[in-house]
C-alpha cells in the first residue's frame, strides 16, 4: 500500500537528517580510503564495511514515511549502495533494479497521485516521476543521478529500447526525438547538485562519461562484427576519445585495428596495435589481430612470430589492475564471444592455430613440435567424452588434431611418432568400432550416434599407410590402405535432405571430403602397387578412384601413366584428350575445403609436374596426330 505523506507531515527533525548526512558522508569518505588501501585484503574489507554500513542506513531510512526533505538524502544512499555494490561485484544483477523500483517508488509516495505505476514496468515509473508537475526541483540532481545508474543497468542487460526512451525523457524530447544513443547522451546534462548536497561516491555527469564511453565501445564492437565497417570506425573512436583505463584502451585500439584491417589500411591498423601493445599486459587481443593482419599482408614469419608470442602471453597469469570503486566502463562491457576481435581463444586454440598454419606454410618441422605440443596440453587430463565433437566447435574436432599432428609428423620424415600418434587416436576410439557397420544408418535415421567416427578411424589407417611408405615397409603400408578403403566404403554419404551440416560434420564427414577421402587411399595403394611391379593392381584402384571422385585429376594423371605403361595406347589417348581439354577451360574456385590433414595427404599424391606429363605423353603419340 502506498504512503502518502503530504509536506510538512511525518517529517523527522532537522537533528536527524543531520546526523544521517553525516553518516553517509563519513560512509562515502570509508569507501575512498578503502580505494588507495593496501594490501587487497584490507581494501575489501573496508569496502565491505563501508557497503554493509550503507546498506543500515538504507534500511534506517526506508523503514520511516517516505518526506520530501528526507528523500535527496535517501536517494543518494541508495546511488552509493549501488554504485558500491556493482563495483565489488563487478556487475549489475536484479538486486540493483530492485533498488532502483524501491526508490521511484517512494517518490511517488510523496505525491499526490493515485495508485502504483508498476503495470508498466520501470520505465512507466520513471514516466510517472520525470513527467509530473510536482516533482521537486531539488529532488532533479539526485533522480538524474538514479537515471544514470538506470541507463548503466540497462546497458550492461542490452535493454536498449528502454534505455533509449528513458535518455529522451531526461533531455526533455518529446515523440519521434533521435533515438542515436550516443547523441542522446551527448545532450544528456545533468543538473548541478547543491553545494551542501550528501556526499556521493561518483557523481551523475562523470557516470554520464562513462556511459558514453561504454556505449560507443559496444556500438562499435557491434558494427564491427555486422560489418558495418564505416560506423563502426566512427564509435570507435568516439570511444578512444572518453574516459578509458588502460585495459579498455587496448581493446578500443584493437577493436581499431581490426576495422581498419578489413577496410584495407593495413598501416594504420598497424599502428593501433602496436599503440594497444604499449598500453597494457593483455597482450592477447592485438597479437592475434597483428597475426591476421600479417597474413593477410603475406608476412608469414611476422604472423607466426605473433601468435608464437601470443602462445606464451596466455600461458602466463595476466596481472589484473584493482578495478575502482566506481561504476567504470569495464562493468558495461560484454564477455568476447567467438566472434568478436577481442576473442582471442585459450592457449590450446591458438597453439592449434600456430601449428596448423605452419603445415600449411610447408614448415614441417615446427608444425611436428607445435602439434606435439598440443596434444601434451590437451591430453592433460583430458576425459574421453571430449572426443565427442561439440555441436558449434571453434575450431576442429578433437580426433582431427592427432590427425593433423599425425600428418605433419609424416611431412617431417617422422614417420615412427606418426604411428605413435594414429595408435593413440585408435585407441581412444576404438569403443565405435564394433558399431560401424550400423553407424551410418544410424545417423540417416536421426539417432544418437555420431557419423564422424568413419571417416577419424578411416583416415587414421590412410596415415598410418602413408607412414609404412616413409618407413619402406610396403607390406604394412597397402594393408593399411585396404583397412581405410573397407571402412570408407561403408560409409554412406549424408543425404541433401538431413539440413545443413555443422562445422565439424563439413569438416569430417561431407560428401565432397568422403571422396577425396576414398580417392587418396585408392591412390595412395594403387601407388604402392606401381613401386611394387603390379600395373594391372594399380590400373583397377586408379579407375575406381575415377569412379569415385571424378573431380580428382590426380587420379587421372595416375590412370594415364598407367594405361601408357600397359600399352593400351587407345585408352590413354582418349583420357589424355580429355586431361588436355580440362587443362584449357578456366579454372573455377572450389566451393568446399577440406580438412587440413586430408590436404596434406592428397599433397603427397600429386603428379609431380602435369604439364610436362601431357607434353611428354603427345611427343609419343604417331605423326601425324589427329587433334
Amino acid at each position: 500500500m502506498s504512503h502518502q505523506t503530504p509536506l510538512g507531515t511525518s517529517v523527522p527533525p532537522a537533528n536527524c537528517l543531520d546526523l544521517w548526512k553525516e553518516k553517509n558522508d563519513q560512509l562515502v569518505r570509508q569507501a575512498k580510503v578503502a580505494q588507495d588501501s593496501h594490501p587487497p585484503q584490507r581494501r575489501q574489507q573496508l569496502a565491505q564495511d563501508a557497503l554493509e554500513g550503507l546498506r543500515g542506513l538504507l534500511h534506517c531510512l526506508q523503514g520511516l514515511p517516505a518526506a520530501v526533505p528526507v528523500l535527496p538524502l535517501e536517494l543518494t544512499v541508495i546511488c552509493n549502495f549501488i554504485t558500491l555494490r556493482a563495483s565489488l561485484a563487478q556487475g549489475f544483477s536484479e538486486d540493483q533494479a530492485q533498488d532502483i523500483q524501491r526508490g521511484l517508488e517512494r517518490v511517488l509516495e510523496t505525491q499526490e497521485q493515485p495508485g502504483p505505476r508498476l503495470e508498466h514496468g520501470l520505465m512507466g515509473l520513471w514516466n510517472s516521476i520525470l513527467h509530473a508537475s510536482s516533482t521537486l526541483l531539488e529532488l532533479l540532481p539526485v533522480l538524474h543521478h538514479l537515471a544514470g545508474l538506470q541507463v548503466a543497468l540497462w546497458l550492461s542487460t542490452d535493454c536498449l529500447g528502454d534505455l533509449t526512451l528513458l535518455l529522451q525523457t531526461l533531455n526533455g524530447s518529446q515523440s519521434g526525438a533521435s533515438e542515436d544513443l550516443l547523441m542522446l547522451l551527448k545532450t544528456w546534462s545533468p543538473p548541478t547538485k547543491e553545494s551542501d548536497a550528501p556526499l556521493t561516491l561518483q557523481d551523475a555527469r562523470g557516470l554520464r562519461d562513462v556511459l558514453l564511453t561504454a556505449a560507443a565501445f559496444r556500438q562499435g564492437l557491434q558494427e564491427l562484427i555486422t560489418g558495418s565497417l564505416q560506423r563502426a570506425l566512427s564509435s570507435l573512436h568516439e570511444a578512444a576519445s572518453g574516459l578509458c583505463s588502460r585495459p579498455v584502451l587496448v581493446q578500443v585500439y584493437t577493436a581499431l585495428g581490426t576495422c581498419l584491417r578489413k577496410m584495407g589500411n593495413p598501416q594504420r591498423a598497424l599502428l593501433y596495435l602496436v599503440a594497444a601493445l604499449k598500453g597494457g599486459s593483455n597482450w592477447g587481443p592485438p597479437l592475434l589481430e597483428a597475426s591476421r593482419l600479417y597474413r593477410q599482408l603475406g608476412n608469414t614469419v611476422a604472423e607466426l612470430e605473433s601468435l608464437e608470442l601470443l602462445v606464451e602471453a596466455l600461458s602466463v597469469t595476466p596481472s589484473s589492475e584493482v578495478p575502482p570503486l566506481l561504476i567504470e566502463v569495464e562493468l558495461l562491457l560484454p564477455r568476447p564471444d567467438p566472434a568478436s576481435p577481442l576473442h582471442c581463444g585459450t592457449q590450446s586454440q591458438v597453439k592449434h592455430l600456430l601449428a596448423s598454419r605452419c603445415l600449411q606454410k610447408g614448415r614441417a618441422e615446427d608444425a611436428a613440435e607445435h602439434y606435439l605440443d598440443l596434444l601434451a596440453l590437451l591430453l592433460d587430463g583430458s576425459e574421453p567424452k571430449k572426443f565427442s565433437p561439440p555441436p558449434c566447435p571453434p575450431g576442429p574436432c578433437m580426433p582431427e588434431v592427432f590427425l593433423e599432428a599425425a600428418a605433419a609428423l609424416i611431412q617431417a620424415g617422422r614417420a615412427q611418432d606418426a604411428l605413435t600418434v594414429c595408435e593413440e587416436l585408435l585407441s581412444r576410439t576404438s569403443f565405435l568400432l564394433p558399431k560401424m557397420p550400423w553407424l551410418w544408418e544410424d545417423a540417416r535415421k536421426g539417432t544418437k550416434e555420431s557419423p564422424h567416427c568413419p571417416p577419424w578411424v578411416s583416415a587414421t589407417y590412410l596415415l598410418q599407410g602413408q607412414a609404412w611408405v616413409q618407413l619402406g615397409a610396403q607390406k604394412e603400408a597397402i594393408s593399411e590402405f585396404s583397412r581405410c578403403l573397407e571402412l570408407l566404403f561403408q560409409a554412406t554419404p549424408k543425404d541433401k535432405e538431413q539440413g545443413p551440416a555443422s562445422n565439424c560434420e563439413q569438416g569430417c564427414s561431407s560428401n565432397v571430403a568422403l571422396q577425396q577421402l576414398r580417392a587418396a587411399a585408392l591412390i595412395s595403394r594403387g601407388l604402392e602397387w606401381v613401386a611394387s611391379g603390379q600395373d594391372a593392381k594399380a590400373l583397377q584402384d586408379f579407375l575406381l578412384s575415377v569412379q569415385v571422385c571424378p573431380g580428382n585429376q590426380d587420379a587421372s594423371f595416375h590412370l594415364l601413366q598407367t594405361l601408357r605403361r600397359l600399352n593400351r595406347r587407345d585408352e590413354a589417348t582418349a583420357l589424355w584428350r580429355r586431361l588436355e581439354a580440362q587443362t584449357k577451360l578456366p579454372q573455377e574456385n572450389a566451393t568446399w575445403s577440406l580438412p587440413l590433414y586430408l590436404e596434406t595427404c592428397l599433397s603427397w599424391i600429386h603428379p609431380p609436374d602435369r604439364e610436362t606429363l601431357l607434353g611428354e605423353f603427345q611427343t609419343s603419340l604417331p605423326e601425324p596426330c589427329d587433334l
